[in-house]
């Protein structure tokens, strides 16, 4: 019998079952042989003392983990308070709720990217989607990982790989900008060891080649206090600028923050426009021109390749689109 002051256990639903913990772990399992006499005798001793299987523990024992970890490669520890990261750990933790598994934010530092390796050799893991991927991070990841691993950025014959088109989105930005009359466009970038920031670079450098643009690109790391420092870098070393392109919202509204405090006008004298369309872009004075970042579908993709155990593509890239709105 149970005591009031704890839940049932295996060994009671066994003791209660007239079977052995072997043949009651078996049927609540679905794994092994067990009579028909002896599931039902199970299922019934299990239904009366209200036995829930411990989740957590069985993962343990099979080594299929119970939580999975999102990596994040950063710089530095705050790269865990990007608004980025928040959105992808939601769409996680809605793929991981039907598994019953938990989700955890880990931090890869971009100047120790063999953590990773930890990470496969930790059992209550049962997969890890990585952020800000790298090269370095990627020739880390162990065979251990394989199939239990998947990327948003940059992927391998190892890890598959999910991402936006930031560089078509970049590229719709800027003809969108040259077809409402603006000729001096600058860019505020992201990082430069992120593929992603990269990419968008050379989107632009494209563009204002072909378009017979001066280039203008400007470092930032996708943050609004760059974006604010460089708004008034750009207008010191270009002070003809007429429009400056935001790696990122964050960074994009760091920009008009910085023009307006030196008195200039959006989108009057300088347009702005930035990327991922966060819900605060529509809300600030001017509402933010920008290109849609999927994060919530592209997150969902990479937990449900990890967690699904099926073949995906070795590459899937979600499209990014133009939002018309007033700042650019």
């Amino acid at each position: 019998m149970t005591t009031a002051h704890r839940p049932p256990t295996l060994e009671d639903v066994a003791r209660t079952a007239g079977v052995s913990r072997a043949t009651a772990s078996r049927v609540l399992a679905g794994t092994g042989y067990a009579s028909a006499a002896a599931r039902d005798r199970v299922g019934g001793a299990a239904d009366r003392l209200g036995y829930t299987p411990n989740l957590a523990a069985r993962a343990l024992v099979r080594g299929t983990g119970v939580r999975l970890v999102m990596a994040v490669t950063g710089t530095a520890s705050t790269v865990l308070d990007d608004p980025y990261v928040h959105r992808a750990l939601g769409a996680c933790a809605r793929v991981c709720t039907p598994y019953g598994l938990g989700v955890a934010l880990h931090w890869l530092p971009t100047r120790a990217p063999g953590e990773v390796r930890r990470l496969a050799e930790d059992r209550s893991v049962g997969g890890v989607v990585l952020i800000n991927t790298t090269e370095t991070v990627l020739d880390a990841v162990p065979v251990g990982l394989r199939g239990r691993v998947a990327s948003i950025g940059i992927g391998s014959a190892l890890v598959p790989s999910f991402d936006v088109d930031n560089g078509g989105g970049t590229e719709a930005l800027l003809r969108h900008l040259y077809a409402t009359g603006r000729r001096r466009i600058a860019m505020v970038t992201g990082p430069r060891w992120l593929s992603c920031a990269g990419r968008s670079v050379g989107a632009y450098r494209r563009v204002v080649r072909d378009a017979a643009l001066p280039v203008r690109l400007v470092p930032g790391d996708f943050s609004a206090d760059r974006g604010r420092v460089a708004a008034r870098e750009v207008l010191a070393r270009w002070p003809d600028t007429d429009a400056i392109l935001g790696s990122s919202d964050a960074t994009a509204l760091g920009v008009m923050d910085g023009l307006r405090g030196d008195g200039v006008q959006v989108p009057g004298d300088v347009a702005v426009t930035g990327f991922d369309d966060i819900p605060l872009a529509a809300m600030t004075t001017p509402a933010l021109t920008t290109a849609t970042n999927p994060v919530a579908r592209i997150a969902t993709a990479a937990a449900t390749a990890v967690l699904g155990g099926r073949a995906v593509p070795p590459s899937t890239v979600f499209p990014s689109q133009l939002v018309r709105r007033l700042s650019g």
